[in-house]
This record gives C-alpha cells, structure tokens and sequence, in this order.
C-alpha cells in the first residue's frame, strides 16, 4: 500500500512545500524554484511500485514538466529584459504581450490543457490510483493560482482571448478524447481535461467563481479516486471488470454523473454558476462549446452507467462487498443530496 512506504511521506511534504512556495512567492524565479521543488517531491510518488507503466509515465511527465518549466523561465526572462527586475507586481506585463503568453503556455504546459493536452492521459494511464489523485488535483492548484495572477497583471485583451479558446477547446478535447475509451484513468484523464477548461473559464469571469468550481471538482474527485483506490485496484482497469465486481462500484457511478454535471448532483451546481455568471457577457460563443464537450462527456458517463448496470445486474450484490462501505456511501448520498439542496436554495434566494 501506498502509506506503508517510508518515504511516501516526506515526498509528498517536499511536494505540498514546494507548491505552497510558488504559490507564495513575489518573484518569478521564486515561483520556477516553487514549481521544480513541487517535481522533485512528485516524481519518487510515481515510480514507488518499480513497475515498467509507471516508469514509463514518470518519464513523461518529467519531460513535459520540463517543457512547460522552459517555458515559464523563457517568457519571464522576455519581461526581465524590458523590466530589470524579477519582480511579480510591476506594470511591464501589459507591454510585454509575448512574455506573458510564453508564461502562461507553461502553466498551460504543467496543467495539461488545450493544445497542450497530449501527455494527461497517457502518463495517468499508466500510474496507481494514489498518484492519479494527487495529479489531478494538488498538482492542479499552483499552476491555476499562477494563471490568476498572471491574468490579473496583465490586462490584455489578447490574453483573454487565448484563455477563452484554450477553455472550449479543452472542453472539447475533453469531451471527444473520452469517448472511444475504455479505461477508467484514460476516461478520467480526459475528464480532468474538460473540467480544467471549465475552470479557466470561470477564472476570466471572476476568481470567486473559479475557487468554486476548483474546491467542488477536488472534493468529488478526490472521493472517487478513493473509491477506486479501497474497492480493488487491479479489477479497475476495463469496462469487462467493472460489471463483475461489487455493490461498492454503484458509488463510483455515481459520483462519474457528478462530475458530468447531471442535475441534481453537486458537480452540477459549478456548471450552472459558470453559465449563470457568463451569460450576459460577451463570450456567449466560447460557452457553447464548454457546453458541448460537457455533453460529450456527460453522455459517455452516462454509457458507462447503463453498461454497467445493466450487464451487471444480476452479479450486483449489497452484501457482497468484503469492506464496509456504508459510511463511505452514507457520505457520497448526502454529497449528492447536498448539491440538490443548493440548487433549490440558490433558485429560491434568485427568485425572491
């Protein structure tokens, strides 16, 4: 198991450090030194088992780490040589249009979004469930938070646009990618893809918005993922497996429709505060497409729901399972209950 190893956790410290120090630092070095830290406490977590899939996808992550790490150190050296100064809070970045987009296509890099989007699932095809959850969410956080902040110190229109086209055609990179497929981390490689674009769009129309929609994406996927992780790891790699395990996979069903956005579950109500809030604004074109690939992916969720449930009902069992689970699914209803409740608040309070 992962926890049993002794070195698991002073990696994932140096890992959280690392983030924490990019996150916090006021000079563009600080944040490069930040993000390398943060590799360097990730990539021991991915090659852990010394197996042949996991070497293979810490290799390329390393590499594509490395890219967009160029990248950044590239277009912050474009503003050092019109600034003299490595410093984050100066107005350099509203002149300097090339150094800000080399910057933000190295976060872009690092985070795996659209046109840059090619090494996300194959590098989570091929690691354990714990590495997948700390991929797609924490190693999610500094590279957002620096786009933010990019985005507030310059003011560019063009910026914004690049933003807006990097989100669609991730929703639709996300959408498409995920329906050939027939592996969970794969699917769900693409999943984090479509909602990455979601969540750069909600970041155009207001920070607020997008640490929404980013704590309501980490709290269903971080459940999910430890789902897979406790019910069996090695039967969860193909459609074929999942109909023949246990009650306990009903859960992960569920909570796959929840990051789909299916109503009334609680990955809903982060969509519909995303169009609620973009609707009267000028990127009317740039949601249908967000709203396009959330219905390409919602619809192979919803083909792996019935595939599942249907083929496998008469081997489903409630008291099969050999671990208890109830607390777990007492949990992930009350999730989805909670995400009815806020809808029905929400149009309440809309309303009055």
């Amino acid at each position: 198991m992962f926890s049993s190893l002794p070195f698991s956790y002073m990696f994932m410290i140096v890992m959280g450090a690392g983030t924490l120090f990019s996150v916090s630092s006021l000079h563009w070095l600080g944040i490069w030194a930040g993000l390398e830290i943060n590799l360097i406490g990730f990539l021991p977590l991915l090659v852990y088992q010394k197996g042949s899939m996991e070497s293979e996808s810490a290799v390329k992550y390393f590499v594509v780490q490395a890219i967009g790490s160029s990248f950044l150190i590239f277009g912050s050296l474009l503003v050092y040589s019109m600034s003299f100064t490595w410093e984050t809070l100066n107005d350099i970045y509203s002149s300097s249009i090339l150094g800000s987009i080399m910057m933000l296509s190295g976060l872009c890099v690092k985070l795996g979004l659209f046109p840059f989007h090619f090494w996300l699932p194959s590098v989570m095809a091929g690691l354990p469930w714990v590495s997948c959850l700390l991929l797609a969410t924490w190693q999610k956080l500094a590279p957002i938070f620096l786009i933010t902040s990019l985005l507030e110190l310059s003011n560019s229109y063009w910026l914004v646009i690049i933003l807006c086209l990097m989100s669609s055609g991730s929703a639709l990179m996300g959408g498409l990618g995920g329906m050939n497929q027939t592996q969970v981390r794969a699917l769900l490689a693409y999943s984090s893809i479509g909602h990455l674009g979601w969540i750069l769009f909600a970041l155009i129309h207001g920070e607020w918005l997008m640490k929404i929609y980013l704590s309501i994406y980490i709290l269903i996927s971080s459940c999910m993922f430890v789902s897979l992780w406790l019910s069996d790891s090695g039967m969860m790699k193909s459609l074929d497996n999942l109909s023949t395990s246990n009650f306990a996979q009903l859960n992960i069903m569920l909570m796959l429709l929840s990051l789909g956005g299916l109503p009334p579950m609680l990955g809903f109500i982060s969509k519909w505060l995303v169009v609620t809030s973009s609707v009267p604004g000028p990127f009317m074109l740039f949601l249908f497409f967000l709203i396009l690939g959330s219905l390409m992916s919602l619809f192979y969720y919803l083909s792996l729901f019935f595939s599942v449930t249907l083929s496998g009902m008469k081997k489903f069992s409630i008291f099969e399972s050999n671990i208890n689970y109830s607390g777990f699914l007492m949990m992930i209803v009350l999730l989805n209950v909670l995400g009815g409740l806020l809808i029905l608040l929400m149009n309440s309070l809309s309303l009055a």
